[in-house]
């Protein structure tokens, strides 16, 4: 069976993470992913590290996968030429320049539309096309400040802090797959293609869901609450007397459980924790009885009584231990590829299960122009006209 993309051409001018994030997903989806680099590649990430394996960055790995790589000065005339001309069988056009790049460059959706009436062109930005801040530089640790997540992450005494990882970007590159694949349905119906105007800070403040939801309701700025949650009480972190854990109690039908589970059934019925929201105004005060109870045995036993209460529970895991994880292995959320200078390379996986169309991984994230060559050739360009533009750093 095809995979679920076949047949899909994806023009790809994106670098760091947003952009490649989604165009990985959909080169792992079957679309034949080109990623367009100027001569001697200029993704950054190519270059960031360490660590490296034999002079490959771990971070370039991890978001480049099933794509080809051409190498072409934008700026040039033959350069152009050859984007134009990749443009009219392509389905799909990203870039992650800033807002007016490619005006100035000549590439704009305008100019491709009409060679490509039929294209869709996706556009991702720090802050979006339109507004006073177009402008502006994005950056995922910019935008974690501006959006309010920053002020929303850590606890009371840690001042705000910024996620682990750089999650402004994977969600922006998660709703670039959404709006590429939506537009792709709808040109079905319209035979037309479109333009998607994506930013990060846009996608950064869609996130804040219900801590958003419950500003927008009382006019009250959320306080940080470290590991506890704003709404439902207790789903948090407790310490277990080797680790630390999470209990994340749903309902006052869990709550009376949990209580059962610790042998104090009477704290159900304490008019301080009845309800959730008896228990979310007497947060502190539940939080000190329960963790008396948690520092006592240690996390693999609260594990255990925890499943048998039907109570959600999940040990905190290091990344050792996901490597080591018997479920994660079962679903290949570590996958491993060739690599023509790092040798074998070890990735995470994809999260889509497809019965029919699977997700396959075709290529080993690709070296800067390693497919110049190929594609040109595609185009109709010939050796010599190859070599000459290699001569003058056109490609």
């Amino acid at each position: 069976m095809a995979a679920a993309l076949k047949g899909i051409q994806v023009l790809d001018f994106t670098r760091v993470l947003a952009g490649p994030y989604c165009t990985m997903i959909l080169g792992d989806l079957g679309a034949e992913v080109i990623k367009v680099e100027a001569p001697g590649g200029s993704d950054d990430t190519r270059n960031w590290g360490p660590p490296f394996q034999k002079g490959v960055s771990a971070y370039y790995l991890c978001a480049n996968r099933n794509k080809k790589s051409i190498t072409v000065d934008l700026k040039t005339k033959k350069g152009k030429e050859i984007v134009k001309k990749l443009i009219v069988q392509s389905d799909v056009m990203i870039h992650n320049f800033k807002s007016g790049t490619m005006e100035r460059l000549g590439l704009d959706y305008d100019v491709l539309k009409a060679i490509n009436p039929a294209l869709v062109y996706c556009s991702i930005t720090g802050f979006g096309e339109t507004g006073p801040y177009r402008h502006l530089p994005g950056y995922d640790f910019i935008i974690q400040a501006m959006s309010g997540l920053m002020s929303i992450t850590g606890n009371e005494n840690s001042g705000p802090q910024k996620m682990g990882i750089a999650i402004t970007d994977i969600l922006t590159g998660l709703y670039a797959c959404i709006g590429i694949q939506a537009a792709l349905i709808e040109r079905d119906q319209s035979g037309l293609g479109q333009k998607i105007d994506l930013s990060l800070y846009d996608a950064a403040v869609s996130s804040l869901v219900n801590i958003g939801s419950n500003y927008l309701m009382t006019g009250q700025t959320p306080e940080r609450l470290g590991n506890h949650h704003a709404n439902i009480v207790p789903y948090q972190t407790f310490q277990s007397e080797n680790g630390e854990m999470v209990i994340a109690v749903g309902n006052d039908k869990q709550f009376s459980s949990l209580c059962q589970m610790i042998n104090n059934k009477e704290l159900a019925e304490d008019a301080r924790f009845r309800t959730n929201a008896d228990r979310v105004a007497n947060r502190k005060e539940l939080t000190r009885i329960l963790q008396d109870y948690f520092i006592r045995q240690r996390t693999d036993y609260w594990e255990e009584k925890c499943g048998q209460a039907g109570i959600p529970f999940g040990p905190i895991q290091s990344l050792k231990d996901l490597d080591e994880d018997q479920q994660l292995k079962a679903r290949d959320m570590f996958v491993s590829l060739p690599h023509p200078r790092a040798g074998e390379v070890k990735l995470i996986g994809s999260p889509l299960k497809l019965s029919r169309t699977a997700v396959e991984f075709e290529r080993h994230p690709p070296e800067p122009g390693e497919h110049t060559d190929e594609l040109l050739q595609s185009l109709g360009y010939q050796s010599e006209e190859i070599e000459d533009m290699r001569n003058t750093n056109t490609i």
